[in-house]
């Protein structure tokens, strides 16, 4: 008996540090950014090679990229109400069980790994990508229990019929239900153009920081400085949309 009050008082206070690191979530690319400059200090970059350098860089670049695709298609599939940017508290009009949530019960948090997983890559540091990966884990861990126990709450029986199908945060290969709600391009450029912006900026920053660690420098060169006033314009003018006009509702 003790024992279980012992399992079951551990289990709350992960739900309850769960429910704390929900609304800090957006926080923790900052503190990446900072743990980005003694990964980039300690990286002996005159051993890597141009191929495997250049291999490193692609890579980096294809999982940002798929990330931003599962988050893209997440949101852009899934109903007003639920997966939301909510800070404050957990929201769900409705649970969704189809599209990529017949595959996975969490595609945001996975396509977030993914594209803080390309930036962590890009400094090309195996060590920082481990600590990062199990950093990830022990705080969206938490986060995901609280968000399921919110769901049991409100969803009872037909929550725990899907999540007993459906893996966490690994995706099943099979068993794909279409979506209940047709694909929304506005709903996408509407949410998702702030994490474009900042995930280039991440990648920036990183750059600038191994141009400082190999030459002494900061310049930035003129692929970099393209895609990042290309980048910022375009969600200069999202936002601006967002705020000012009704054409992305």
């Amino acid at each position: 008996m003790a024992l279980f009050s012992r399992i079951m008082g551990l289990i709350e206070s992960m739900q309850s540090s769960g429910r704390w690191l929900f609304k800090y979530r957006g926080q923790l690319p900052l503190v990446l950014f900072a743990l980005a400059v003694p990964a980039v200090y300690f990286t002996d970059y005159s051993s890597i090679t141009a191929l495997t350098e250049k291999i490193i860089n692609y890579s980096a670049v294809l999982f940002s990229l798929a990330g931003f695709l599962i988050r893209s298609y997440t949101v852009g599939t899934t109903p007003l109400g639920t997966s939301g940017r909510n800070t404050k508290q957990q929201v769900a009009e409705e649970l969704n069980t189809t599209g990529i949530y017949s595959l996975v019960r969490h595609p945001l948090y996975l396509g977030n790994y993914l594209i803080w997983l390309g930036i962590v890559c890009y400094t090309k540091n195996v060590a920082f990508v481990m600590v990062f990966t199990l950093l990830y884990w022990l705080y969206y861990e938490r986060i995901m229990m609280a968000e399921e126990h919110f769901l049991m709450g409100k969803f009872g029986n037909a929550f725990l019929l899907w999540s007993e199908r459906i893996p966490a945060f690994i995706p099943r290969l099979s068993g794909f239900t279409k979506p209940s709600s047709s694909f929304s391009l506005k709903q996408v450029l509407r949410r998702e153009y702030s994490g474009v912006l900042a995930t280039v900026i991440g990648f920036v920053f990183v750059e600038l920081l191994i141009g400082w660690k190999m030459y002494g420098t900061y310049a930035l060169g003129s692929r970099f400085t393209t895609v990042l006033l290309g980048t910022a314009i375009v969600a200069f003018l999202l936002r601006s949309l967002k705020h000012y006009t009704k054409w992305l509702n």
